[in-house]
């Protein structure tokens, strides 16, 4: 077998040495050293090992190559011919060894490409949109796939690089992050509350109007969600729309069509939603998934990281375990002001 590095050179000059199997790359490194050195002993110096592991591992080169490469006498080493023609050899894999770590070290500085990003509707159209912005300032190369869908997208089966679920996948051989906790609750616009009044017990909803959004995740069905919420009731009897998209189920509820539910953080969405105080909550999980060897991925990794963040409870505390009502926001929030997190973009009336 000969190296690789001779396709493409003449039969007639390949011929002139021997290649054998070479598997031991590093020695072809000491081999270089011992060259520029002139001796075993300076190579063993410079390359902080002692001088019989040098001859050991010349010895174990010669055998690769199939050629005697040095010869030894009183006045030290002197390269053989077929010495000679290794060392071209061996000068170029290192030249080609620098260029291989020079391309890592662009792209892991330049942390350019694009990330697949697979979100459920309501948390990636009001929760992650608005603040992809600060994730490009950091990392402009990066472009991102936000995809926004209820069903859960498979980061085993590549169908996304990062994905964030309300419910734990049952997926094997992937990463798991649980990030928070999303706290659902009823909340009515100020419009809303002037024509019909708010409702304060469960039972006084059978007297409203209610706009709901029927697929929280793509494990949860329209009509066990309906029936979650509000046991023993009919849809007809409380319902004037629903609808399976959040943005829709949003402004239907802004402008004043009905009563919705919402994580708790809707109030600081800009419309002038009112939290209403009744005992129907549902807390659910918030998870992040990537592959193993996606997470490895420079641009992947700091995707990951960040969305960690986007979602930590001690900077936000709607996510965290225990339920926190929207009233106590402004004691226990200590970032930016609640509009400015989502721009000022959305406003009632609009």
């Amino acid at each position: 077998m000969h190296l690789a590095l001779d396709r493409g050179v003449p039969r007639k000059e390949r011929d002139k040495v021997s290649f054998g199997s070479l598997t031991d790359w590093d020695a072809a490194r000491v081999f270089l050293e011992v060259v520029r050195c002139g001796s075993f002993r300076s190579a063993a110096d410079r390359l902080e090992l002692s001088i019989n592991v040098v001859r050991r591992r010349i010895d174990d080169f010669e055998r690769q190559i199939g050629a005697t490469l040095f010869t030894r006498d009183v006045h030290g080493t002197r390269l053989t011919e077929e010495g000679s023609q290794v060392v071209s050899a061996v000068e170029r894999m290192e030249a080609a060894s620098f260029d291989l770590l020079r391309a890592g070290d662009f792209v892991t500085s330049t942390l350019a490409g694009e990330v697949r990003v697979a979100v459920t509707e309501g948390l990636g159209t009001f929760w992650l949109a608005p603040r992809i912005v600060d994730f490009q300032k950091s990392f402009p190369k990066i472009r991102v796939d936000l995809h926004c869908a209820m069903r859960s997208a498979d980061v085993s089966r590549h169908e996304a690089d990062v994905a964030i679920h309300l419910s734990r996948p049952d997926t094997l051989d992937v990463k798991l992050v649980r990030l928070g906790k999303m706290h659902l609750m009823l909340f009515a616009s100020r419009k809303y509350i002037e024509i019909y009044g708010a409702p304060r017990t469960a039972e006084d909803l059978l007297k409203h109007r209610l706009v709901l959004m029927m697929q929280v995740d793509d494990r949860t069905s329209a009509k066990e969600s309906f029936e979650e919420w509000f046991p023993g009731c009919s849809e007809r009897d409380l319902l004037v729309m629903k609808t399976n998209v959040s943005s829709a189920n949003y402004w239907a509820v802004a402008m004043g069509a009905g009563i919705g539910v919402f994580p708790t953080y809707a109030c600081a969405l800009g419309a002038n939603l009112v939290p209403l105080e009744i005992e129907l909550r549902r807390p659910l999980d918030i998870w992040l998934s990537y592959h193993p060897s996606s997470g490895r991925i420079p641009r992947v990794r700091h995707m990951v990281d960040w969305l960690i963040e986007a979602f930590n409870p001690a900077k936000f505390p709607w996510f965290k375990d225990e339920f926190v009502h929207p009233s106590e926001f402004k004691a226990v929030y200590m970032g930016e002001p609640l509009t400015h997190l989502f721009g000022g973009f959305l406003t009632e009336g609009r």
